[in-house]
C-alpha cells in the first residue's frame, strides 16, 4: 500500500497532480477505492465516470474504475466527454455520484479528479477525508465475486437533445467557437450548429497535447486566435472553452472580451424576468457593478467564496437560480441542473442575445463597465501563500471601507475595490482591482502595495 503519496495534490476543489510523478496509476487505484468507500458510507451503489481528452486519461480512468469496483460499487463509464456532460449523465441515469477525470486548464502533463457523491460536490474537508482514508488504509475491499460491474454508456446525444429541446434562439447568429483542442470539441460544434448558428470552429479536434494554445479562456493571450477569427469572419460573437468544457469565454465582433462578471449582468436580468426576487450568487473576484445590477433588476445578490465546489454547495443550500464566477464558471439552476457548463451557458447567451432587437455588440456596449485589472499573481512556494495570506489579514487596516475576509481579503471602497486571495489550485496569491476611474484605481492599489511590502519587504507587488 502506497501511504507516502504527496498530500498537496488533494486540493480544495478536486484532486490534481502531475501524471506518473505526484499522480500515479497506483494512487489513482487507491483514490478509486477511497471514493468507492465514501460512496458506500453514503448508501450509493454506482458511480458514473468520464474523462477529458488528456493523453493520460485512459490509464487513469481504468485504474480509478478498478479501484471503485474493488469496493463493490458499479462503474458506468461514458468515455471521453466534457465535465458538465458527466454531471448531466449523473442526473439523466439516476446515479447521483460521479467522477470526472480531468486536468481542467492545467498543462498537458497534469490530470486529476472532480468528484460528486450523492449529489454533493466534494471540496475542502471531504477531499481530505479521501486522502486520510488512503493514508490510514481504511479502504473497503470485496472478494472478486462481489466486485462492482463495469459498463460503457454513450450520453452525448441525450445531452445535446436536452439543451436543444429547451433553448430556442430567435434568429441565426454568426459564431466562431474556439475549443482549444479541449474536450468541448466533442460537443460544442454540434450543439451550436443544431441551435441554428452559422458556426466556424477553431481547434475542434480533441488533442491532449494542446498544440495550438492553452485551453484557458480566462487568460487574454489564449483568446487571440478567436479574436482574429471573429474579425476575419465578420462574425457577431466568439466563444472559447477551457480544457474540460465547464467554463466559457466571450468576445464581441470588435474583438472585445466580455468577462464573466459582465456576462452575468445579462444572465441575471434575464433570469429575474421569470423569477422575481430570486437570489443570484457571485464570487469575490467579480465587479461591484454586478450586485448593483442584480438588485436593480429586483434580485438578491450574494457574494461567496471562489471555487466551483463552494459555489455549487451554496447554490444548493440557498435555492438561488443562478451563480457565476469571474473565472468563467456559470451555474444555471433555472431550466438546468445547477452545475457549471460552458456549452449550456453559451447556448443561453445565444438565446438571450437573439431575442433582443440589437446586435450583440450593441447589447454588450450598454452594460456598465469600470476601470479594472486582469487577475494579477504573486507566485510562492507550495503552502507559503496561505501563511502570507494570514499575515496580510492580521496586518490589514482599512478605514472607511467594507472589509470581507470570507476568501482572502476584499476591501470595497465607495469608488472601487481591491482583492488578495490565496489560489486553491496553485501556490499563488491572486489579486484584482477595480475602480470608477484611473486615479481611484491607483489610490486603491497603493493601499494594497503598502500592505504587501509592510508585511513582507521581500515580496514585490505585481502592479
Amino acid at each position: 500500500m502506497n501511504t507516502t503519496f504527496p498530500a498537496e495534490i488533494f486540493k480544495a476543489y478536486d484532486i490534481r497532480g502531475i501524471v506518473d510523478k505526484s499522480l500515479t496509476v497506483e494512487l489513482a487505484h487507491q483514490i478509486g477505492q477511497s471514493i468507492g468507500t465514501e460512496a458506500i458510507i453514503n448508501n450509493q451503489t454506482a458511480i458514473v465516470i468520464g474523462r477529458d481528452g488528456r493523453l493520460s486519461g485512459p490509464k487513469l480512468a481504468k485504474a480509478l474504475a478498478d479501484g471503485i469496483r474493488d469496493t463493490g460499487i458499479e462503474v458506468v463509464d461514458i468515455g471521453v466527454a466534457p465535465t458538465p456532460v458527466i454531471y448531466f449523465a449523473s442526473y439523466e441515469l439516476g446515479i447521483p455520484s460521479c467522477v470526472a477525470i480531468t486536468g481542467s486548464h492545467n498543462p498537458p502533463d497534469y490530470n486529476g479528479f472532480k468528484m460528486v457523491i450523492d449529489g454533493m460536490t466534494l471540496s475542502a474537508e471531504r477531499i481530505q477525508v479521501i486522502r486520510q482514508r488512503i493514508q490510514n488504509e481504511e479502504l473497503i475491499t470485496v472478494t472478486s465475486d462481489k466486485r462492482g460491474a463495469y459498463s460503457s454508456r454513450e450520453i452525448i446525444p441525450e445531452y445535446l437533445r436536452r439543451i436543444i429541446s429547451d433553448v430556442k434562439p430567435a434568429r441565426k447568429i454568426k459564431l466562431v467557437i474556439d475549443c482549444g483542442n479541449g474536450v468541448a470539441g466533442a460537443t460544442a460544434p454540434q450543439l451550436f450548429e443544431q441551435l441554428g448558428c452559422e458556426v466556424t470552429t477553431l481547434f475542434g479536434e480533441v488533442d491532449g497535447n494542446f498544440p495550438n494554445h492553452h485551453p484557458d479562456p480566462s487568460k487574454l493571450a489564449n483568446l487571440q486566435d478567436l479574436i482574429k477569427a471573429v474579425k476575419d469572419q465578420s462574425a457577431e460573437l466568439g466563444f472559447a472553452f477551457d480544457g474540460d468544457g465547464d467554463r466559457l469565454g466571450v468576445v464581441t465582433a470588435q474583438g472585445k472580451v466580455i468577462w464573466p462578471d459582465r456576462q452575468m449582468i445579462l444572465f441575471a436580468r434575464d433570469v429575474l424576468k421569470r423569477n422575481p426576487a430570486a437570489e443570484i450568487i457571485y464570487d469575490v473576484k467579480c465587479s461591484r457593478t454586478l450586485p448593483r445590477e442584480i438588485e436593480a433588476a429586483g434580485g438578491k445578490a450574494t457574494m461567496w467564496r471562489t471555487g466551483h465546489s463552494f459555489i455549487k454547495a451554496k447554490l444548493k443550500e440557498s435555492g438561488a437560480q443562478l451563480a457565476g464566477e469571474m473565472s468563467g464558471h456559470i451555474f444555471f439552476k433555472e431550466r438546468w441542473y445547477g452545475f457549471d457548463d460552458g456549452c449550456y451557458a453559451g447556448a443561453r447567451l445565444i438565446e438571450l442575445l437573439s431575442n433582443i432587437d440589437q446586435t450583440p455588440s450593441e447589447i454588450f456596449d450598454e452594460l456598465p463597465d469600470s476601470v479594472n485589472t486582469p487577475e494579477l499573481q504573486i507566485e510562492m512556494q507550495e503552502g507559503e501563500h496561505y501563511t502570507f495570506m494570514n499575515e496580510l489579514i492580521q496586518n490589514a487596516s482599512f478605514n472607511h471601507a467594507h472589509v470581507s475576509t470570507m476568501d482572502g481579503i476584499r476591501v470595497d471602497f465607495d469608488d472601487g475595490f481591491g482583492l488578495i486571495r490565496p489560489s486553491n489550485t496553485t501556490p499563488t496569491l491572486v489579486l484584482r482591482f477595480e475602480a470608477d476611474d484611473a486615479d481611484a484605481l491607483e489610490r486603491i492599489q497603493s493601499r494594497f502595495r503598502a500592505l504587501i511590502t509592510d508585511t513582507r519587504s521581500d515580496v514585490i507587488p505585481p502592479f
